[in-house]
């Protein structure tokens, strides 16, 4: 078949969320094919994003700069902070260009079948963010799953004390949906029909 570096590359590509051996041949393929105008180009985006984006030490967000281009931006609301489960769902919230407040990125959400508690996850610098920004509302967008709600359900408690106004968004998401998933109407909808906890 093909010589090990590009068997290499198949596995390498594989490894990529969706995608299984036969997918990542084709791609492997259409790069080869295509080397000059697609793989070349996109060795070198590898390369610059491989040594220059770096995570935003504020919110947790992928950026070339620290902090990044939204937590920086004195053009977004600071007193709105949307909390996501992770970056992919940031993109989808800014894909939508609608919300104009600024993100926590938690990197995941509580659950006890995967291990996961609540030091695994980026919630003690949300709430010093907390006490030190002056926030008058934290937005929960976490998926509508089980250890969405129960991650929900902990930062509420969590934040009970606080004199901060806590919503989540609408149910305008399915149950068992994530934002990445959802269209940008859908998630607008969700986010101007969200309610007080």
């Amino acid at each position: 078949m093909a010589g090990k570096e590009i068997e290499k590359l198949i596995k390498q590509v594989a490894k990529l969320p969706s995608l299984g051996t036969r997918s990542s041949r084709r791609i492997v393929l259409h790069l080869l094919k295509k080397r000059e105008t697609l793989l070349l180009p996109l060795i070198e985006s590898l390369n610059e994003v491989a040594s220059r984006v770096t995570t935003c030490e504020i919110c947790g967000n992928f950026d070339t700069t620290n902090p990044c281009s939204i937590c920086a931006s004195d053009k977004r609301d600071s007193q709105q902070i949307c909390v996501v489960q992770d970056v992919a769902d940031l993109w989808a919230m800014e894909r939508v260009s609608f919300f104009k407040g600024k993100y926590h990125v938690l990197g995941g959400v509580l659950s006890a079948l995967d291990g996961v508690a609540p030091e695994d996850l980026n919630i003690e610098s949300l709430l010093y963010r907390l006490s030190k920004e002056d926030i008058k509302e934290v937005i929960l967008a976490l998926p509508a799953t089980v250890d969405g709600q129960i991650t929900s359900h902990y930062l509420v408690s969590k934040l009970k004390d606080s004199n901060v106004k806590v919503t989540t968004l609408a149910q305008g998401i399915p149950m068992g949906a994530e934002l990445d998933y959802m269209d940008e109407g859908t998630i607008q909808l969700a986010l101007n029909s969200r309610k007080l906890l």
